[in-house]
């Protein structure tokens, strides 16, 4: 069994930092859950509505996570340029 402090899959961006492992576990997290919510709707165990809120929910979890983590600083955290193509 894998501690839940350890992700999932490797980091393997040259930019590595503890933040970024971590925020790099809450997203295969995310990704992970979504998967099981969906396969639980697909069999008739939940309905969309609930699915929806539970994703809906999952992802505002996943923003702060995305905020608080992020150094302000970092192009991830910053919202794309709308003005460049």
């Amino acid at each position: 069994m894998q501690s839940p402090l350890e992700a999932h899959g490797s980091y393997r961006g040259s930019d590595w930092s503890p933040t970024r492992l971590a925020f790099h576990h809450n997203l295969e997290t995310f990704a992970e859950r979504v998967g099981l919510i969906v396969s639980l709707q697909a069999n008739g165990k939940l309905s969309q509505e609930e699915a929806f809120d539970q994703i809906k929910s999952m992802w505002k979890d996943l923003k702060s996570s995305k905020e608080s983590l992020l150094e302000p600083d970092d192009p991830l955290a910053q919202p794309p340029d709308q003005g460049a193509l």
